[in-house]
């Protein structure tokens, strides 16, 4: 044995002698690791090396602050590790030093040194894991690091995550629940700092995380999901939680967990399949069976229904899985979620239905035949206290699952559709009353029977006072839509009843500044299939606005001149000038 591992190992004893019997040396060895981490930063060689080390220095640090009020007489095994950590770092000091003044006699020498170093805070480290594991360190013993106030500088913000990082590994159940605790609170308050810190620099969190949900500790299981939760809605961050393996223990916490875990892990998978990337990752796990389970239970909690279905909806784009869902009846299940008072259960359901049936002929019919249009249309009932966001939705899937199907127009109807939908046109809030004119201005294309039910039901009124709407596309989807139901005889001779009508659309031809937009376009569609209509030739033909009309066909707008060349019967031939025979 050489003299200089003698001088260590005498070094080492007498330090372990006075720690045995002097706690302060606990407090001595957490401030040489501080000054040492301080001095670190300061060294302007082997930078990647002094890096790790000072990596290795933090959580070591952490360590002992988390036990610096226990009694270290008390165990003999902690007495003893302090004293080689203080070995270590006396070591380590002196290498420091070294490095600043460059004053080695080698990089190579230096560089295994520094190894060598790192492997003993690396061993360090593990054993006082090994002592917390053993039921050192509780929660009575623990000193609390203070949350960092709002705009701390990082450096305490990585601390204190350290602080966290440290409790997790190394502390009792409850220190673990509370650091979890803590963890949730930091990365929901201020997300985007602490997530960053959590996902880029302190990186050993993640596993830990992904680890903790499969705790056999409900509350440690439910903590861990509610911070995955939180950092899966960070897109830069979604691969690191999947490289991590994050999927698997998610479901299994669908699987067994409790029910704000089961929450948290659904809200998370909700995030993680935004894009279907991770769909056949979540089905591999077993995580479609899972989900279905949940929305199809009666006992299952609306908190936890709502982004379960959520992530269902998101795995519908993948042929595979959407029929593996039709084969375990998920359509039956989501038609009754559709009627849930709960509304992100409700708009969920409803938006899995139409993306399930959405360009699939045979999953429409299936749709269509468990009551799922019953079931949208009871959405929009007016007397009912669904909400607006819902009655948007509902509008928006009626639109896309029925639309294209006579058939389904027919059930529609006959569940008293197009009331509701006059209702919302009439007294909707505006977003919803917006959507209403779209799906009516679709609702005009279908048929020539549907037109003519609009005619009936009351819908021309509505869409001409939607013609001198504030929004350009507002008015020019209400003047198509009205000209549409007036290519029906029995619509113009109802529309031509009201004196107004005629009057209003002229006036309004008049006030348009643009020469050929379209909203002008439509309105002189309108008065052209009120020429057909003797009373409304004459009202249009006599009244003060004629020479605009006139004025748009030397203009070449589209329609005018056809629209003047129709007033010119014998009868209003002397009336007009003659511009049309050029």
């Amino acid at each position: 044995m050489g003299e200089e591992e003698q001088e260590q190992q005498q070094k080492q004893q007498t330090l372990q002698e006075s720690v045995a019997c002097e706690p302060s040396n606990l407090r001595q060895a957490i401030e040489v690791i501080s000054s040492l981490i301080s001095l670190s930063h300061s060294i302007k060689v082997f930078i990647v090396k002094w890096q790790l080390i000072r990596n290795k220095l933090e959580e070591l640090n952490s360590g002992l602050m988390a036990v610096e009020n226990c009694d270290s007489c008390e165990n003999l095994a902690l007495s003893s590790l302090i004293a080689a950590i203080l070995v270590t770092v006396d070591e380590c000091y002196d290498l420091a030093r070294r490095c600043v003044d460059f004053s080695y006699s080698g990089k190579l020498l230096m560089q295994s040194d520094l190894d060598v170093l790192s492997t003993k805070f690396d061993r360090h480290v593990k054993n006082l894991t090994e002592i917390y594991s053993a039921g050192v360190l509780s929660q009575g013993f623990a000193i609390v690091v203070s949350r960092p106030g709002l705009n701390a500088c990082k450096d305490d913000m990585r601390f204190y995550i350290k602080d966290l990082l440290t409790r997790l590994k190394i502390g009792d159940t409850e220190m673990k629940r509370q650091a979890l605790a803590n963890l949730h609170e930091v990365v929901v308050a201020e997300d985007d700092k602490y997530v960053k810190i959590i996902v880029v620099e302190v990186t050993e969190i993640v596993n830990i995380l992904v680890n903790f949900l499969d705790s056999q500790d409900a509350v440690i299981q439910e903590e861990a999901a509610k911070v995955v939760s939180v950092v899966s809605g960070f897109d830069l961050y979604k691969s690191v939680l999947i490289g991590a393996g994050v999927i698997g223990p998610l479901i299994r916490v669908l699987e067994s967990g409790n029910d704000l875990g089961k929450e948290a892990a659904a809200r998370s998978l909700q995030k993680l399949t935004e894009n279907s990337d991770n769909a056949w990752s979540i089905s591999a796990h077993g995580g479609v069976t899972a989900l279905l389970k949940i929305c199809s239970s009666v006992e299952s909690r609306g908190e936890v229904i709502g982004p379960a279905c959520g992530v269902l909806r998101n795995l519908v784009g993948v042929e595979e899985i959407k029929r593996f869902m039709v084969e375990e009846g998920a359509i039956s299940s989501f038609i009754r979620l559709a009627r849930s008072k709960d509304e992100v259960v409700q708009i969920n359901s409803i938006e899995f239905i139409q993306n399930i049936a959405s360009g699939d002929e045979s999953i429409r019919q299936i749709v269509i035949r468990e009551g799922g249009i019953r079931a949208l249309v009871r959405v929009l009932d007016p007397k009912s206290s669904f909400s607006s966001k819902a009655r948007e939705i509902s509008l928006r899937a009626i639109e896309k699952l029925c639309f294209s199907s006579l058939s389904a127009i027919s059930i529609l109807m006959n569940y008293g559709f197009m009331d509701e939908l006059l209702y919302f046109l009439r007294k909707g809030e505006v977003s919803v009353q917006e959507l209403a004119l779209k799906v009516a201005f679709r609702l005009c294309g279908t048929s020539e029977e549907t037109k003519k039910a609009m005619g009936n039901a009351g819908f021309m009124p509505e869409f001409v006072r939607f013609l001198d709407a504030k929004s350009f596309d507002v008015r020019e989807m209400a003047a198509e839509a009205l000209s549409s139901l007036l290519s029906i005889p029995r619509n113009r001779k109802r529309f031509v009843q009201d004196d107004r009508n005629i009057g209003f659309v002229l006036q309004l031809l008049d006030q348009q500044e643009e020469t050929n937009s379209g909203n002008k376009k439509f309105l002189l569609s309108i008065l052209m299939s009120l020429t057909s209509c003797n009373s409304a030739r004459r009202k249009i033909a006599s009244s003060g606005y004629l020479k605009n009309i006139e004025k748009l066909a030397e203009a070449e707008v589209s329609g005018a001149k056809r629209l003047v060349r129709k007033l010119s019967t014998n009868r209003f031939r002397s009336m007009l000038s003659g511009i049309w025979h050029s």
